[in-house]
């Protein structure tokens, strides 16, 4: 019948609403359903002249409105919300039906979701929708994991829906059962980073050279313009350009500093721990998070030690302000060496950042059987989406027709770059240390960074460590095999296995 609806959409909070006046305003017709039923008959009260809708009181009459094989996208909460809906929705679909999980779903349940409906002959999408609500109408980077065929139901839905740069939409196919979701789960945690850094950048203006949040927008302004153009740096010179209404002091001033987070930035570092791949910068943002939000016992601790000197000049005071303002103006920025260091560093800790969010897809790639396209992602990541930068095509240049194994510290860009960048990058470090500036990401992508270009470390020295206290054995340098030493007895060195 040409009278049902392309796609249906259940579950309309901001996100949910948005996405279905985005795909109406794209000319498809949009089944609508939530589980108070004014809820999308409000929706389709408001919103009707942008497109066609049809609200539906009940889940009988919502699947009842689309045109087979039918395509269901809930916009739930992640967890036990999305397997309650998907057991009231089946007793009404049929063979070759299509349900979208595009909430942000652990890439593990989309797994079990998807085996479980497939015997079932239902098909199931795990798709990760980033932008925000402005993204999820006006166009989100859209990251589709799932059986091929089913996708391409819904593919023309999507890449209309997505948002565009150069032409190209922000949506490709990503991969086979839960792809999607573990590509748009580390898109969080290469967030979180980029965020924590930011915050870092922030912090050494604020207090180590005394710069107020209009001046510190202003910097933010002028590195927009250049390498470090992106959407969170954009966003940030905006939130700390605002007033704050009651008291006429900078907003962010007034913003209590505990950083609330939903999960995926901790799912991002528990995966990785799992494969034994090292995102120290997504991990220490996440430890960051979950360290503000020991308020209390942060402020007993800074009256504890506030009569101990935190920096050579006593740069910090007892509350963690700056002792005293900064005599520079924001309008110095380029000539400021010291601002300029900063910038250097955020742009290649954030370089960093990002190529371990990319080492850990890779890896995901190889042990899921995912065949992930590096390049692809970092395409669909230009636009819509809340990490989107101009940063993001060096990433898409660098991985086309090359290995998707190869870490980008190793391409020729990234390397440039870092080289030029690490003299101020260890400078930052440095003052911040000095100034009793606490850089966690910062810090730990330069870390990262080193022992990445370590020949030769001290892991050989752990290695003889757990051999003498768990007979662990070891590999030599110079022959093959693994070997353990008597420690405990006649100190000889003995082949375990060739």
């Amino acid at each position: 019948m040409s009278d049902l609806c392309d796609i249906g959409i259940t579950g309309l909070a901001t996100m949910g609403a948005n996405l279905a006046r985005n795909a109406a305003r794209k000319g498809f017709a949009v089944a609508v359903h939530n589980r108070t039923a004014s809820r999308a008959e409000d929706l389709v009260r408001t919103y009707g002249s942008e497109g066609t809708f049809v609200a539906a009181p009940d889940i009988a009459g919502f699947v009842a409105a689309l045109r087979k094989p039918r395509a269901i996208m809930m916009m739930v909460k992640a967890g036990k919300p999305v397997d309650d809906v998907i057991e009231e929705l089946l007793p009404y679909l049929e063979e070759g039906d299509i349900l979208i999980d595009g909430g942000n779903s652990l890439f593990s349940d989309t797994q079990r979701r998807e085996k479980s409906l497939a015997e079932r002959n239902i098909r199931y999408l795990g798709v990760g929708v980033s932008g925000g609500e402005e993204g999820a109408l006006e166009g989100p980077s859209i990251m589709p994991g799932g059986a091929a065929e089913a996708y391409e139901r819904v593919r023309p839905i999507f890449e209309k829906m997505a948002a565009h740069v150069d032409g190209v939409p922000c949506c490709t196919y990503i991969g086979p059962d839960g792809a999607g979701h573990y590509v748009k789960m580390v898109h969080n945690g290469i967030e979180y980073a980029d965020m924590q850094l930011i915050a870092e950048a922030y912090e050494l203006l604020r207090t180590v050279h005394g710069y107020s949040a209009p001046e510190i927008a202003a910097f933010f302004e002028k590195w927009n313009e250049g390498d470090l153009n992106s959407y969170l740096i954009e966003i940030s010179a905006k939130v700390l350009h605002k007033t704050d209404a009651a008291t006429g002091k900078p907003l962010v001033d007034v913003i209590l500093d505990e950083a609330e987070q939903k999960g995926t930035g901790r799912w991002t570092a528990q995966q990785a721990l799992e494969m034994g791949i090292p995102i120290t910068a997504i991990t220490e943002a996440v430890f960051a998070r979950s360290l503000s939000s020991f308020k209390s016992e942060r402020e007993a601790a800074a009256r504890l030690y506030a009569a101990s000197p935190r920096s050579p000049g006593d740069a910090i005071s007892e509350n963690g302000q700056p002792a005293q303002g900064g005599d520079a103006q924001a309008g110095d920025a380029p000539g400021d060496p010291e601002v300029d260091a900063i910038r250097d560093a955020l742009y290649a800790s954030k370089i960093v950042a990002y190529a371990q969010g990319f080492a850990q897809m890779a890896a995901a790639s190889k042990l899921y059987n995912w065949n992930l396209d590096l390049g692809k992602i970092a395409t669909i990541w230009r636009g819509g989406c809340i990490i989107r930068a101009r940063f993001l095509d060096r990433i898409k240049e660098a991985y086309e027709g090359q290995s998707q194994d190869t870490n980008l510290l190793m391409f020729p860009y990234f390397h440039d770059a870092i080289v030029g960048h690490a003299a101020a990058w260890r400078q930052t470090i440095v003052a911040a240390v000095q100034n009793g500036v606490a850089t966690p990401a910062f810090s730990s992508c330069l870390a990262y960074f080193d022992g990445y270009l370590t020949a030769r470390g001290p892991a050989n020295l752990i290695q003889g460590l757990r051999d003498f206290f768990g007979s662990h054995t070891y590999g030599r340098i110079d022959k093959d095999g693994s070997y353990h030493v008597l420690w405990s007895g006649n100190g000889e060195e003995i082949k375990t296995k060739a």
